[in-house]
């Protein structure tokens, strides 16, 4: 648990889950399956909220089935840790940029991983190039572009259709 980390009881923590599989649950829906009154689920949500644990409700959509120019791709970023504030000063600074989609400390052969979207790969491309590589402290980036999504978030994104290639048997 990280420093800001709330003590959250058994409750708090069946709500948190079933929220995080589908946000759109009432608070009677939640109060039914998990025995509670929803006044209980209600104030849990509310507090939850409010000291910073639950951060915002979303929505997961398959953008392969939308008709918009969308690019993801995975930067690598090795950096060179500051003394007393080690990569937090950088991940501020490259969290800050709207591009930037998600961003974690890793293990590994580099240090930040980090995911960018943008319209097009140059769009991609000229960010890292023209705003992520410069940065102070950041000493090198590799970029992997996804191809394709299969799963996002625990869900796998096919539409179900069968695969229609034809079987071939040496």
């Amino acid at each position: 648990m990280g420093n800001n980390a709330h003590k959250n009881t058994d409750k708090d923590l069946e709500i948190l889950e079933l929220l995080a599989k589908n946000s759109r649950l009432t608070s009677a829906q939640i109060a039914t399956l998990l025995d509670l009154t929803e006044t209980e689920v209600e104030q849990t949500i509310t507090r939850l909220e409010n000291n910073g644990t639950i951060l915002s409700y979303r929505t997961l959509i398959n953008w392969d089935k939308v008709d918009k120019e969308r690019v993801l791709a995975f930067i690598e970023v090795k950096v060179t840790p500051q003394r007393g504030v080690g990569f937090e000063a950088v991940a501020e600074r490259i969290g800050r940029y709207p591009e930037v989609k998600n961003l974690y400390l890793v293990s590994g052969l580099f240090d930040l991983a980090v995911l960018v979207e943008g319209r097009t790969m140059k769009e991609v491309a000229n960010f890292v190039a023209t705003k992520l590589a410069p940065l102070e402290g950041v000493t090198a980036t590799t970029t992997h572009f996804v191809l394709q999504t299969f799963k996002e978030e625990g869900v796998i994104l096919s539409d179900g259709e069968k695969d229609r290639r034809l079987v071939v048997s040496p």
